[in-house]
């Protein structure tokens, strides 16, 4: 007798969602019935490309992971559209509700609702022209007004920011980028990398307000921005505003159905919230006290979720150092672990400004915890693997700065003939 498919609701049409489901394609094909719920109209697309179709390199189509017709490939029902969001679950029923009254009922439900943008609580936030950099629609209205307006300012001088700063100026607008930190990318940079990466950007074309602290937005008649000002009495014209100042968890559905949160929604080593039937991944979560936003850790997630969902349950998810990239053609920086150190460690440091080289190693007790590296990124995943694998330094410290190919060097020294 043929056993009934077990039911999978997904509400998340996101990288995180669809990548477990296509683990468990991979590894269970015939386990589950799945349903997927997302609020955006398309099929799955690769989120952190959204920078390369602003800048031109990429079109929409080009970054479309799964169009609907792979969702009919492997029979997965797809509500997508505003309409079709999930407003509630219904945990004692196991089932779940979209905005326009669409239902699905549920053995096992995975919820990867990712993450918002952190909107600044200042007047006017609710302007025309004042947007987030999050999805396709807002890369739409980036476009539309780089074709009418002139002058974009940007709140935020991290990653997302400094990508969407490069693709606006790209466009032809006058962009200036809006940091209340001294240093650029400071939760990933140290000074000299940052002043590195601000100098090449610059001549690149894109202007900087440093250790700048937001007052206020203001319009015109017609209710769209027209300056940014700050609390130094200074002002900037804008036409268009894109915030950039970080996310946090979509953990609002979550929490509505009770489930336990903090950050994001709490997760054990196998991806389960406190509801046994109910698993996350991606941005919403909350692991051991870390919240995500780069894409490796979410893949990792994927893969462990999905082990657990097709039953082979051995997998646990383990938070490791993510590396830091800036998707930004020509400029190479690297980043990960811990870079500024304290007390107990020390830094090795190689700096050679002319032709904008800069790394920094950082070291504790014998192994390396952090690296910086700018302008020769050749070595990242090296030092990525002995960060990650805790190794030993000492048989090749005094090379370790010159990379994997000089300590391979000094392991195995030439022979003479």
């Amino acid at each position: 007798m043929e056993h009934s498919k077990q039911k999978l609701v997904v509400i998340g049409n996101g990288m995180a969602g669809m990548r477990t489901v296509e683990e468990l394609l991979s590894a269970s094909p015939d386990q589950y019935d799945i349903t997927v719920f997302g609020a955006e109209p398309y099929g799955n697309y690769n989120r952190i490309m959204l920078s390369a179709v602003l800048c031109g390199d990429k079109t929409i189509e080009d970054i479309v992971i799964n169009n609907r017709q792979w969702y009919e490939d492997n029979h997965i029902t797809l509500h997508a559209g505003e309409d079709k969001a999930v407003v509630r679950i219904e945990r004692g029923y196991k089932k779940v509700i979209a905005q326009d009254g669409t239902t699905a009922d549920y053995d096992r439900l995975l919820i990867a609702t990712g993450s918002k943008a952190v909107i600044p609580d200042v007047t006017g936030n609710d302007l025309e022209g004042v947007i987030s950099f999050r999805d396709i629609f807002d890369v739409n209205k980036m476009l539309s007004y780089s074709r009418i307006y002139q002058k974009a300012v940007v709140l935020g001088g991290g990653l997302l920011g400094l990508e969407a700063a490069n693709g606006l100026v790209l466009r032809g607008m006058d962009v200036t980028v809006v940091h209340n930190h001294a240093v650029l990318l400071n939760r990933q940079m140290d000074k000299p990398a940052g002043d590195l990466l601000q100098a090449e950007l610059e001549q690149k074309g894109i202007k900087f307000k440093m250790a700048a602290k937001l007052q206020s937005l203001q319009g015109d008649d017609n209710q769209h921005i027209q300056a940014v000002c700050f609390e130094d009495g200074s002002q900037l014209d804008c036409d268009l505003f894109i915030m950039a100042i970080g996310v946090r968890p979509n953990i609002a559905l979550a929490q509505q159905s009770g489930l336990y949160c903090e950050r994001g929604i709490v997760v054990n080593d196998t991806l389960q919230s406190y509801d046994p039937s109910i698993y996350a991944v991606g941005e919403c979560i909350q692991h051991r006290g870390n919240t995500f936003g780069l894409v490796a850790p979410l893949f990792e997630q994927a893969q462990v979720c999905a082990n657990h969902l097709s039953a082979h349950g051995v997998a646990e998810y383990i938070t490791l150092p993510t590396a830091t990239k800036l998707k930004v053609t020509g400029i190479h920086l690297f980043s990960i672990g811990d870079f500024q150190g304290d007390e107990q460690s020390e830094s090795l440091i190689f700096s050679d400004p002319s032709v904008g080289i800069y790394k920094k190693l950082v070291l504790k007790a014998n192994k390396l915890i952090g690296a910086v590296l700018y302008g020769d990124t050749t070595d990242g995943n090296w030092y990525q693997e002995l960060i990650e694998q805790k190794t030993p330094i000492t048989e090749f410290r005094d090379g370790l700065i010159f990379g994997k190919a000089y300590t391979d060097t000094l392991s195995f020294p030439l022979k003479s003939v």
